[in-house]
């Protein structure tokens, strides 16, 4: 996909697939890995698995290598959560990590309906005690403040990754 790529990860409700939609609509070559790369399945052995939850949701191994190892792009974007990523993060030229306050994350949490990850109480209590731990999200990469209005999120992404961002 990319000359170079990025992994654009963070807890659930951080924004991620906002700043995909985003980066698409600026012309930008962005995979929502969410969509187009996860299934539920084993985090070290990649088996599918059938109805489980949070810590099941991995993305294709396979899939990723692939579309990494294609240069048809100048800059690719894989943006969403896996639990997984362990198995592909050294594949990345670099990872910024979504992070916002607990108000904001609650704010945004308590606009998803019931059938949207986070819009039950289980998952949401799971996704307060991700953000406080910072468990399952890479713990390198450049942390980028999510708190602030969209368009200055994908800003200061793209500023830090391209030396003159599409409009």
């Amino acid at each position: 996909m990319g000359l170079r790529n990025y992994l654009i990860e963070g807890v659930s409700g951080t924004g991620k697939t906002s700043v995909c939609r985003e980066l698409q609509r600026r012309g930008c070559h962005a995979v929502n890995g969410d969509r187009e790369l996860a299934y539920q399945g084993d985090p070290e052995t990649g088996e599918p698995l059938d109805g489980l939850g949070h810590e099941h949701h991995i993305w294709r191994v396979d899939d990723v290598r692939a579309l990494i190892a294609n240069h048809d792009e100048p800059v690719t974007f894989f943006c969403g959560g896996s639990r997984n990523f362990h198995k592909f993060i050294d594949l990345f030229d670099g990872v910024f990590v979504l992070d916002v306050d607990l108000d904001t994350l609650n704010r945004r949490l308590d606009g998803r309906p019931e059938d949207e990850w986070g819009g039950r109480p289980a998952e949401r209590e799971l996704i307060l005690r991700l953000h406080r731990t910072k468990q399952d999200i890479p713990r390198t990469g450049t942390v980028i403040d999510a708190t602030a209005p969209l368009a200055s999120v994908v800003d200061e992404i793209l500023r830090q990754v391209m030396p003159s961002p599409p409009e």
